[in-house]
């Protein structure tokens, strides 16, 4: 897959400034992979505590799923996705007095 540039301007709209879009950017990224993570964990905690009679149909289907996953779009770039159709939601940290 090719590398492809963003118009840093049009994604800025929201924010103003160019770095606080990369920093919520970047931190949406990291929750999508962590959600991802813990759902592919929970699938493949299915195949935990199996006997080892039926080791090769369970590698397969751990292979099926693990497969899934990577043709999944990199969290980064669904990242990307999400603040272009402003679907991510920011808050700026209240100042305490």
């Amino acid at each position: 897959m090719g590398i492809k540039t963003l118009d840093i301007e049009k994604l800025n709209k929201d924010t103003g400034n160019q770095y606080e879009l990369i920093t919520i950017m970047s931190k949406r990224a990291r929750q999508i992979a962590a959600q991802e993570k813990l759902e592919l964990d929970e699938k493949l905690k299915y195949f935990e505590g199996f006997e080892d009679d039926d080791e090769f149909t369970f590698n397969e289907e751990q292979e099926n799923i693990s497969k899934e996953f990577e043709q999944r779009n990199h969290s980064t770039q669904r990242a990307i996705e999400e603040m272009r159709r402003g679907e991510v939601y920011f808050r700026y940290p209240q100042e305490e007095d």
